[in-house]
C-alpha cells in the first residue's frame, strides 16, 4: 500500500497509510519533504506474518502541513521507499515574501515586493503605504516602485476565495548622519600604539563604513588612524606622554560628530637612545666622567638613574648608578685602561649603551693640535729643562716605580748592555742565546700596567711599549713568577719565546720581543715575553659573556664556524712546524680586534686551575684535560707551545 494525494481545507484531518510485506518486524519511517517525521500521531499495525502497516495522521491541517510525504524501511543495508503523495491545504493565502524595512535617501525611488500563495489560487495583492491604498489589487507576487521624502509605514494584503491575509508592517527610513560614538576608552596599549574602542550609537539607518580617530599631544595634532568600528588604532605615539583622542564614524551620508575628548597617558618605555659625549678627566686622585643628558623624547619615561658599567682586564666590574649625568670616582690610578659605558634607566629598564670609552693617561693618548704654537714651544722648552735637571739628579739610580707598574730609566746603550749581560748570566746554551739576541727589548721601553691574568707559570700584564721614534704600542707581557729560582724553568720560558719568534701566521700569536728584568734580592733576572695585545681576550671568556654576561649577544653559526677554522688553520701551521701544542683549550685561544682567533698558550683574564694539571715525574705540570694523548703517553715535554 502506498500513500495517496490529498487536498484538504485548512482545519480538517488528514491520514496517510503505508504497508510493507515480506520483511520480519521492519522499522517503518515517515518522511516529509526529505526530512524524517517525529510525530506521536503515527500508528503501527501487524496484518499477518511479515505483513505490516503504518499510518501518519494530522488532526487539523494547516498550511505548514502541506508538502510531499512517503515512507521508508531499511533492511540489510538497503533503503526501500514508497511512492510520494502530496497533502494540499486550501485556505487563506500565506506569504512567501513579506515586506522588509527599507532605508533610502529622500526623493530616491525604491522597490517594495510582496508575495503570497494559496491554494486556492489565484491570489491578489493590495499595497498600503502610510495608511493609503496604492492602486488596484494586482496578481501575486507584486513589486511596486515608491518615492518618499520622510519615514512612512507600509504593508500588503493577499486575497483568494477563502479570505484575506495581512503581511507584517515595514518602515521606510530616511538615511541621516550617524550619532557621535559613546563610551570611548583605551582598550590596549602595545608598542606605542593605542587601540581605542567605543559603543556604537545611532547609525543613521545606514551601515557604518569606517571610523576615524584623531589624537592630540600637548595641544598639537598627533596623527590619527582609521579602522572598522568599533576599533581603531592610533599608531606611533610617544612613550610617557599625555594625549587626548576623539572618534567620528562615517556612513553613506557622511561623518558623525566627534565624541568628547578622551585624555590618556602612554606608559613608560625603555630609553630609545644612549647617552652621548661620554668623556673623562683622569688624575691620580680621581676619575671624573661626564655625558650628555637624554632629551625627554629619548628618555621615554621618568629617569631613575644612569647606569655605569665598566670592564677592567677583560673582566666586568660591579656596575654603578648615578642620579646626575656625571660620576666622580676616587682613586684615579685604579681605573687605568678601564673601559666605561653608560646607559639611562627608567622603571621599565635600561636603554642602549653608549660607545665604550677607554681610560688612558694623557701620556698615551693621541696628542691634540694646539692653536697657539708659541705656547706649545715655550712649554716644550720648559719641560726639556726640567727633564734635563731630573736626569742629572737621577742618573745613578737604576729605576723608579710608577703608579701603573715599574719602569727602568737608564741610558739606552747601558740598558742594552744590561740585557746582554743578564742573558749571559742565565747560563742558557749558546744556540738559544743567539736566537733571542735580535729580539731583546730594553726594559726602559716598557711601562707595565694592570694584571690581565694569572697562570701556573706566571702572570700576564697589560703594558705599553715605546718605540725609538716615540710611538706607543699597547702590548701584553708574560712575566715568569719571581719566586722561580731554577735556571731550567727560565730556559723553558725562553724556549717558548724562541719557538714563537719564528711563527708567522695570522692564526698563531706572534712574538714581539723578550725583555729581562733584574730586581733586588733575585739571583736571576725575570724573563718577560712581549706579545700582541688581544682586544677581546680569550675565547672561553668571550663565549661565556655571549650567553651569561650582563648583556648577552648572539653569535651566528657563521661566526662560530670561522672561530673553528681559525683554530684549525693555526694548529695545522704549528703541526707543519713540528710543534705539539699539548694545551689547546678555549682559554688559550685569543681574539684580536678583527675577531680573528690566534692560538696561544697563556690565559687572559682567567686563572688556569691547578687541579687540571699533574706533575709527570720531575718534568712539569701537564694539562690532563687538553693534552695530546701521544704527549701524555710518551712523557714528552719538548715541543710544548
Amino acid at each position: 500500500i502506498h500513500p495517496s494525494n490529498q487536498t484538504l481545507s485548512q482545519g480538517n484531518a488528514a491520514r496517510l497509510g503505508c504497508a510493507v510485506q515480506g520483511l520480519p518486524e521492519p522499522d517503518i519511517v515517515w518522511m516529509k519533504d526529505g526530512e524524517k517525521l517525529y510525530s506521536t500521531d503515527q500508528m503501527f499495525i501487524t496484518l499477518g506474518e511479515q505483513h505490516w502497516e503504518t499510518y501518519h495522521s494530522v488532526k487539523s491541517v494547516q498550511q505548514q502541513d502541506a508538502g510531499q510525504y512517503w515512507c521508508e524501511v531499511e533492511f540489510n543495508g538497503q533503503t526501500f521507499s514508497s511512492e510520494r503523495a502530496w497533502i494540499t491545504v486550501e485556505g487563506v493565502p500565506h506569504f512567501v515574501r513579506e515586506p522588509q524595512d527599507v532605508a533610502t535617501f529622500p526623493g530616491a525611488p525604491f522597490n517594495l515586493t510582496c508575495g503570497a500563495v494559496g491554494p486556492p489560487e489565484p491570489v491578489e495583492v493590495q499595497w498600503w503605504l502610510g495608511g493609503v491604498p496604492q492602486g488596484a489589487p494586482r496578481p501575486s507576487p507584486s513589486v511596486i516602485t515608491v518615492t518618499v521624502n520622510s519615514s512612512v509605514k507600509f504593508y500588503c494584503e493577499a486575497k483568494n476565495t477563502r479570505g484575506i491575509s495581512v503581511s507584517r508592517t515595514g518602515t521606510v527610513h530616511i538615511k541621516v548622519l550617524p550619532a557621535a560614538p559613546v563610551g570611548l576608552q583605551v582598550l590596549s596599549m602595545v608598542d606605542n600604539n593605542a587601540t581605542l574602542s567605543w559603543k556604537l550609537g545611532f547609525t543613521g539607518h545606514s551601515e557604518l563604513s569606517s571610523c576615524i580617530a584623531l589624537g592630540a599631544w600637548a595641544g598639537h595634532p598627533a596623527g590619527g588612524g582609521a579602522g572598522a568600528p568599533p576599533l581603531v588604532v592610533l599608531a606611533g605615539l610617544r612613550s610617557h606622554s599625555n594625549y587626548s583622542a576623539r572618534v567620528s564614524c562615517v556612513n553613506e551620508v557622511g561623518a558623525s560628530p566627534f565624541s568628547p575628548w578622551l585624555p590618556f597617558t602612554t606608559p613608560e618605555a625603555v630609553p630609545s637612545a644612549a647617552p652621548r659625549n661620554l668623556t673623562f678627566d683622569l688624575s691620580e686622585q680621581q676619575l671624573l666622567l661626564r655625558w650628555a643628558a637624554l632629551q625627554e623624547d629619548e628618555l621615554q619615561g621618568k629617569l631613575l638613574a644612569y647606569k655605569l658599567q665598566w670592564m677592567l682586564g677583560g673582566e666586568p666590574q660591579e656596575p654603578l648608578l648615578f642620579k646626575e649625568n656625571a660620576a666622580q670616582l676616587s682613586g684615579g690610578g685604579r681605573f687605568f685602561n678601564a673601559s666605561f659605558q653608560v646607559s639611562a634607566c627608567t622603571a621599565l629598564g635600561c636603554g642602549p649603551w653608549s660607545r665604550p670609552v677607554l681610560v688612558l693617561p694623557a701620556a698615551v693618548q693621541v696628542p691634540v693640535q694646539r692653536s697657539h704654537m708659541w705656547v706649545g714651544l715655550l712649554l716644550g722648552l720648559l719641560v726639556a729643562a726640567v727633564v734635563a735637571l731630573l736626569l742629572a739628579v737621577t742618573a745613578q739610580r737604576r729605576g723608579k716605580e710608577t703608579q701603573f707598574g715599574y719602569q727602568t730609566s737608564t741610558n739606552p746603550h747601558t740598558s742594552q748592555n744590561v740585557q746582554t749581560q743578564s742573558m749571559d748570566s742565565l747560563g742558557i746554551n749558546d744556540e738559544l742565546r743567539n736566537k733571542l739576541q735580535d729580539v731583546l727589548i730594553p726594559e726602559r721601553l716598557l711601562t707595565l700596567g694592570h694584571m690581565l691574568g694569572k697562570g701556573e707559570f706566571g702572570s700576564v700584564r697589560e703594558a705599553f711599549l715605546k718605540a725609538e721614534d716615540g710611538s706607543v704600542q699597547k702590548v701584553a707581557v708574560k712575566v715568569l713568577k719571581t719566586d722561580i729560582t731554577s735556571s731550567g724553568d727560565i730556559e723553558h720560558c725562553l724556549k717558548e719565546a724562541a719557538y714563537m719568534k719564528d711563527f708567522h701566521h695570522p692564526n698563531v700569536i706572534q712574538l714581539i720581543g723578550v725583555s729581562l728584568h733584574r730586581r733586588r734580592g733575585l739571583r736571576l733576572p725575570v724573563p718577560m715575553v712581549i706579545l700582541p695585545f688581544m682586544k677581546h681576550g680569550d675565547l672561553h671568556t668571550f663565549l661565556l659573556l655571549s650567553r651569561l654576561g650582563e648583556q648577552p649577544f648572539d653569535l651566528s653559526l657563521q661566526t662560530l664556524l670561522q672561530f673553528m677554522l681559525d683554530i684549525s688553520r693555526g694548529m695545522e701551521y704549528l703541526s707543519s712546524r713540528s710543534i705539539i701544542h699539548r694545551d689547546l683549550a678555549a682559554r688559550n685561544c685569543m681574539l684580536n680586534e678583527s675577531m680573528t682567533v690566534c692560538v696561544a698558550d697563556f690565559g687572559l683574564s682567567k686563572k688556569i686551575y691547578s687541579g687540571d694539571y699533574y706533575r709527570q715525574g720531575s718534568v712539569s705540570k701537564l694539562p690532563v684535560k687538553w693534552i695530546a694523548l701521544e704527549s701524555l703517553a710518551d712523557n714528552v715535554s719538548e715541543g710544548r707551545f
